[in-house]
């Protein structure tokens, strides 16, 4: 288990670690492709989840226990990319969401904002692309795992519901990510509470929680008059997160990745230990005494 959550110890040197690192500038293109290439393979691992479990030769298992199956393929799929190199990079925010929400924490600049947002659609389009390659017909007639809503509910009420879904996924992140103790199970933890909404919540909304994972999918089948509530309803549950941590006093986001390794350079504002940057590094705006990377 070590391997892959680690046990606090990097290996790496320590001239070559900060104790800390903040915010940088400029252009961080490993990150960003980091974020693009995780984000397809979210949408790819999930989309495929779906053609799988709703296929025409799915599992013969009851439609709850295949929408459990689904939520568990497609969240792990996401806290996979996490634990992996390309999450241990970028942070593995692979939601647009995710990234606003640290951004209000401070931990990213409006550059490294715009440039992850961008990332992600990208990521989510060429994810929905390599689907309709592989899966055919079966993505299509599925709709790509399209997200809308269900069951009757107006836009407005399934916007208020993915706004309550998001502001509880990124609360979790928060609280998991404000101690060095519990800062390694964001992912299992992320993975649990999304597979429990798609399990509970998807025949109503399709559970998105992410605008850039119900864009991929938008993009392939044109329905553009939903779309908006991906959008608004995930933004505004961030930043209702965000509001609601601002009152908890006693604790603060510490890192803006899901899965924070020390042996990895950050460009994200960090009080958990990172590697020095490699080369020239970006400009950036360390605590006081603290040097930037590659100083």
């Amino acid at each position: 288990m070590s391997r892959f959550f680690g046990d606090g110890r990097s290996g790496v040197p320590r001239t070559r670690q900060l104790s800390r690192t903040g915010v940088h500038h400029g252009l961080h293109w490993a990150e960003w492709g980091a974020e693009l290439v995780g984000t397809a393979l979210l949408v790819l691992g999930g989309v495929s989840a779906i053609c799988l479990d709703f296929g025409p030769h799915h599992p013969p298992l009851p439609h709850t226990l295949r929408l459990l199956l689904t939520g568990l393929l497609f969240a792990g799929s996401g806290s996979l990319v996490a634990i992996s190199p390309l999450g241990r990079r970028s942070g593995a925010h692979l939601n647009p969401a995710v990234s606003l929400g640290f951004f209000v924490q401070r931990h990213l600049s409006r550059g490294d904002l715009a440039a992850y947002v961008i990332a992600q659609c990208l990521g989510a389009i060429l994810g929905a692309a390599v689907v309709d390659l592989l899966w055919g017909h079966v993505a299509r007639a599925l709709r790509f795992g399209l997200t809308q809503p269900g069951h009757g509910l107006p836009g407005w009420q399934v916007a208020l519901i993915e706004a309550a879904m998001t502001a509880m996924l990124v609360g979790a992140i928060f609280f998991f990510v404000s101690s060095s103790r519990t800062a390694r199970w964001t992912p299992l933890v992320t993975w649990l509470l999304v597979a429990g909404l798609v399990w509970g919540i998807a025949p109503y909304t399709g559970t998105s929680l992410n605008p850039a994972r119900s864009l991929g999918p938008a993009v392939l089948v044109p329905s553009g008059h939903d779309y908006w509530v991906y959008v608004v309803g995930p933004l505004v549950g961030a930043l209702l997160a965000c509001a609601g941590w601002a009152l908890v006093r006693s604790r603060s986001t510490l890192t803006a990745k899901l899965f924070h390794d020390p042996a990895y350079p950050s460009v994200l504002r960090s009080e958990l230990p990172v590697a020095a940057q490699r080369g020239p590094a970006s400009q950036g705006t360390s605590p006081p005494g603290i040097p930037t990377p590659g100083s």
